[in-house]
């Protein structure tokens, strides 16, 4: 009996099929479930006379009971076939679209029905349409006028046989004729393999489309919600509840979303690594103590805006955020001073690396000196719109953060140069220093970095195209990290203010730097290259030069220097009036009597 049955069944589709050669569906072919193909109308004959005209008369398939082609479809031998079935009409699509799994028949049966109709020598084998079982390797993204159920239905159907639905992106337009839950009904039916899903901007849906995607998307590891009002505490209880693997969530201007719900995503979502919060006025302490307190070994990323949320948050994720290694806190206006002292006094933080504090009227010099003390691996600090602050507490937060590797300040007016050039004394000087300095002062013209060895060309060269007025004095010695591209810069963008150059101990300081200078200062008076990896040839270049007026020129501890220098040395001498040659093993006794003199205006150490 069972067998008949199912060859009628099978007789049926062969006749949707061929039916489906001949008549005008009226889908286009852009949609994921209906491929390109053309199709020839059946063109019933209009009778006009007056207001009777003959209608075009029903297709015969379309007379079958729901239930009928119900059947029919979850014996379908796969999703080439379904998608097919799809572009008939939407009432097909509709039907197919709410099918789930579970409803389709197992392939004992499908087999069943080809080999059946393959007896009867109706169709040939169709092999290779057999439902591909993916891990969700498709993403799709609908916007605007484009999100509605019909398209997601449309998605869910013809994504199935092509690896699966991984990602899906609806972004609304607060229209009242967009995506509901019926829609979302179609994709968790359809897409059991959905890992990453986006709801913007979509009025329409609310907790039953969520209970949808909670029951059928049991893979489910990235939920972002923004702008659903429809979605309540229930609905982010159904995904907490069927979704183990969520990491990922993000809740945005979703009025009905509040501590109920970030409760159970703490109780329950045990993989949770990265949660943000944003403008959802029913979200309290109570909801973010009870997320926080419940995963405090696996969340590591927090971001919490514009909440009324108080003191006793921010002190419980002082306490129990251990494994938090990036926090965000913008616009809490009920937070004061006394929260921010108790997190850093917490303990708890120690692991975070970056931190920004947003327009938080309440982080004060006390509180910001706190969480230096309270965050000893803190990397990255960005403080905006923080009115309250004071150059003290900005000194007093860097000298306990030994680990802070990047400051950004923005809108924080009670920070003069003195509280950052303070910071920096207490951190160390390097590249980011630099940059620093020269967005504050762009009329230096006198600049001693002597010993820094964080001071190398990526820091120092962009430093230089911020100075209007011109260098005069510049200063590195003992900058080991410096090399000819620096001086390079220097001569070519400063050579005409340029007047004392003091490079000793740059070991990768080179001939082409003596070139440069002798290029391009025409006021130089002053330079010094003491164990410098310069030689006789560079000695050569300058003592060529018609523009150089050198009166102190240091080379002690330049190994490469001998008597082959002596006719440089001697021309160059006759604008000289100091020359040190000591510990230059390889100039001879006699070469330096010699100059001596010759050179009997210039002061000359051996």
């Amino acid at each position: 009996m069972i067998e008949a049955i199912l060859s009628n069944l099978a007789y049926l589709w062969i006749g949707f099929l061929e039916l489906m050669e001949d008549v005008d569906f009226g889908f286009s072919g852009d949609d994921d479930f209906c491929p390109g193909r053309k199709r020839t109308r059946i063109s019933a004959p209009f009778v006009f006379g007056g207001e009777r005209f003959e209608q075009k008369r029903q297709a015969s398939i379309e007379v079958l009971p729901d239930e009928c082609l119900f059947e029919i479809f979850r014996r379908l031998p796969g999703g080439e076939e379904r998608s097919a079935c799809a572009c008939v009409s939407k009432r097909w699509l509709s039907l197919l679209s709410n099918m789930s799994r579970d409803e389709l028949c197992d392939k004992k049966t499908t087999q069943l029905l080809n080999e059946s109709v393959e007896k009867n020598g109706e169709v040939k084998s169709r092999a290779e349409n057999q439902e591909i079982e993916g891990g969700g390797c498709l993403s799709r993204c609908l916007e605007g006028k484009k999100a509605t159920d019909i398209r997601l239905s449309a998605i869910a159907v013809g994504t199935a046989s092509r690896g699966g639905l991984g990602k899906l992106s609806i972004c609304g337009n607060n229209s009242y004729h967009g995506v509901t839950s019926a829609g979302l009904r179609a994709i968790a039916r359809g897409c059991p393999s959905l890992k990453a899903l986006t709801l913007w901007k979509l009025p329409l849906v609310g907790d039953e489309g969520l209970y949808e995607i909670a029951n059928g998307c049991h893979m489910l590891e990235k939920l972002d919600l923004c702008g659903c009002p429809a979605i309540s505490d229930k609905g982010l209880l159904a995904i907490a509840r069927n979704c183990p693997n969520l990491t990922d969530l993000t809740i945005e201007a979703c009025s009905g979303i509040g501590n109920e719900g970030l409760q159970a995503v703490g109780r329950y979502c045990t993989n949770l690594k990265s949660i943000s919060i944003k403008n959802c006025p029913v979200v309290g302490d109570q909801g973010i103590s009870g997320l926080v307190s419940s995963a405090t070994y696996g969340l590591s990323k927090m971001k919490l805006q514009a909440l009324n949320v108080t003191d006793v948050s921010l002190a419980v994720i002082g306490h129990y955020g251990k494994a938090v290694t990036d926090l965000v806190l913008t616009n809490l206006p009920n937070v004061s001073e006394k929260g921010f002292w108790v997190m850093g006094n917490g303990h708890g933080l120690q692991k975070l690396k970056s931190f920004t504090v947003t327009s938080c009227r309440g982080l004060t010099d006390t509180g910001l000196e706190a969480m230096g003390k309270g965050c000893p691996n803190l990397k990255q600090f960005c403080l905006r719109k923080c009115a309250f602050l004071t150059d003290n507490g900005l000194v007093l937060f860097v000298r306990a953060a030994k680990s802070l590797e990047s400051l950004q300040l923005e809108e924080c007016h009670r920070i003069t140069q003195l509280g950052c050039f303070g910071s920096l004394l207490n951190c160390g000087f390097g590249d980011g220093s630099l940059a620093l300095m020269g967005k504050f002062c762009p009329q230096l013209q006198y600049v001693e970095l002597s010993g820094l060895k964080g001071v190398t060309d990526a820091g120092f060269t962009p430093l230089l195209e911020n100075y209007d007025a011109g260098l005069v004095k510049v200063n590195l010695s003992g900058c080991v990290n410096v090399s000819d591209k620096v001086v390079s810069a220097l001569t070519e963008q400063h050579g005409w203010t340029l007047e004392v150059l003091n490079l000793d101990g740059c070991v990768k300081i080179t001939d082409a730097s003596l070139a440069a200078i002798a290029e391009n200062c025409l006021l130089l008076s002053e330079l010094y290259v003491s164990r410098c990896a310069i030689s006789d040839s560079g000695l050569m270049v300058m003592a060529c030069s018609n523009q150089l007026n050198l009166q102190i020129f240091s080379v002690s501890g330049c190994s490469m220097i001998s008597d082959q220098s002596l006719t440089a040395l001697v021309k160059m001498g006759q604008t000289l009036l100091g020359l040190n040659l000591q510990h230059c093993n390889a100039i001879s006794t006699s070469t330096v009597d010699l100059l001596v003199e010759r050179l009997w205006r210039c002061d000359i150490l051996s």
